[in-house]
């Protein structure tokens, strides 16, 4: 009986594996133009926008150019895949290693975003040092979601102060990699503690 529902349980991790799979296909068709009339983005849509508009009235962050909703709900997916894996191979699984994987799902969710507007912000310090054509739609676009990134950073830890824009970004790349570090020994150390209780 116990192999029967160790199997069951692997049964569906693979099928939350494949479902995360379509989703991820079908996020890649949005940024590209023309494919939202393809016969597989509709049939993607059909299947995987019943469950990512449950995220959407979630905005993360708030105000942000870039819609993050479909990272939560990925994470969330990837978390079921990792409970329901664990519950087939081992044939149960502790309230405490749940607590661990939820506690590094929501880790991963802001180590991504924060590597997302790294990433911007880095284009955007190449962008600047070596004097790009920043009227392209291309560096309209990191400009976009830069701008309002560093203003906020900037804000925050010279509010009553200007300070240059080859500083704002510098510094703005620097907090983020620091409060990613930070996520990143949070969610470890947080992860070990929370695997010592008798749970």
């Amino acid at each position: 009986m116990g192999s029967i529902m160790n199997q069951i349980f692997n049964i569906l991790a693979g099928i939350v594996n494949v479902y995360m799979i379509l989703i991820f296909i079908r996020i890649i068709l949005t940024w590209f133009p023309g494919m939202h009339f393809g016969k597989l983005f509709v049939f993607l849509s059909s299947i995987c926008d019943p469950y990512l508009s449950l995220f959407r009235r979630f905005k993360f962050p708030k105000n942000s150019p870039i819609d993050f909703t479909p990272i939560i709900g990925i994470a969330l997916l990837s978390l079921i895949h990792r409970v329901l894996l664990s519950w087939g191979h081992m044939g149960r699984i502790s309230l405490a290693a749940v607590l661990a994987m939820i506690l590094s799902a929501i880790g991963s969710i802001f180590s991504w975003v924060l590597g997302f507007f790294i990433i911007i912000l880095i284009l955007r310090l190449f962008g600047y040092l070596l004097n790009c054509n920043i009227y392209s739609a291309f560096w309209r676009l990191v400009d976009y979601i830069a701008q309002p990134t560093m203003y906020r950073i900037c804000a925050i830890f010279f509010p009553n102060r200007i300070v240059g824009y080859l500083f704002r970004i510098i510094f703005s790349i620097v907090v983020l990699l620091l409060i990613s570090i930070l996520i990143r020994l949070i969610v470890r150390f947080g992860s070990m503690l929370i695997l010592q209780l008798p749970i």
